[in-house]
């Protein structure tokens, strides 16, 4: 079978001259490289993918966890606060951008979701359970543990609205989080990208045996992956 390459563009070329693959960039070289390699007309969006030494098939080693970025993602998140009628009015002054409850409920169940994030209350999450076959692949049911399901609507649809994000390890033992555009500085990109990784260091399971973070990759849309030494544990 034959495989057919992508062609690679004169830009790109450019861009993956600028990586030395022998090297591991401090996180601060790295920020200041992503935007250098970005080759998009639009804003791109910088990611980083954290390997981590455990094992997520275990309960107890399966990393997951809230930040707040310093300086946000720079996306404007679609929040949608499944609300009873006395909570509607804090969330729309929390800036959510649907409120309601039984119309959206409903439209979920008819397949919508137009949304990055859903925040609710304890009282309804009764009602979310059956669709979970909706919600749950997008990674947009509610929880707890992340702060979406609270009586205090109006700080959660702040916080998100603020550059809270929530993460968690995949199957491969990898955690992908959007810290940022290109247009950020170099110095606000580092001071995100810093944040996350102290965050995942202090969650580090005790049943973790090992090196806990393998390796880091920082890359914009469409843009080489930049390495990053991974000497934070």
């Amino acid at each position: 079978m034959t495989l057919i390459m992508g062609k690679i563009t004169k830009n790109q070329k450019i861009s993956r001259s600028k990586i030395d693959p022998s090297l591991f960039y401090t996180l601060k070289d790295a920020s200041k490289l992503v935007k250098e390699v970005s080759t998009t007309k639009f804003d791109a969006s910088v990611d980083l993918a954290i390997r981590l030494g455990v094992d997520p098939k275990k309960s107890n080693e399966m990393v997951r966890g809230v930040v707040t970025l310093p300086h946000g993602t720079g996306k404007n998140l679609r929040v949608l606060a499944l609300v009873t009628p006395d909570k509607e009015s804090e969330a729309t002054e929390a800036g959510a951008d649907f409120v309601g409850l039984e119309e959206y409920l409903q439209k979920i169940k008819n397949g919508w979701t137009d949304v990055d994030v859903i925040v609710t209350m304890p009282s309804v999450m009764g009602k979310l359970g059956p669709l979970g076959r909706v919600l749950g692949p997008r990674g947009l049911m509610p929880n707890p543990k992340t702060g979406t399901v609270t009586m205090d609507i109006k700080k959660a649809v702040s916080d998100v609205k603020g550059g809270k994000i929530d993460f968690k390890v995949d199957k491969s033992g990898i955690i992908h989080a959007a810290i940022g555009k290109v247009s950020f500085s170099e110095d606000k990109i580092f001071e995100n990208a810093d944040e996350l990784v102290k965050t995942i260091v202090r969650l580090k399971p005790s049943t973790t045996k090992g090196t806990y973070i393998k390796s880091i990759f920082m890359s914009s849309t469409m843009s080489p992956s930049v390495p990053v030494e991974a000497k934070f544990s």
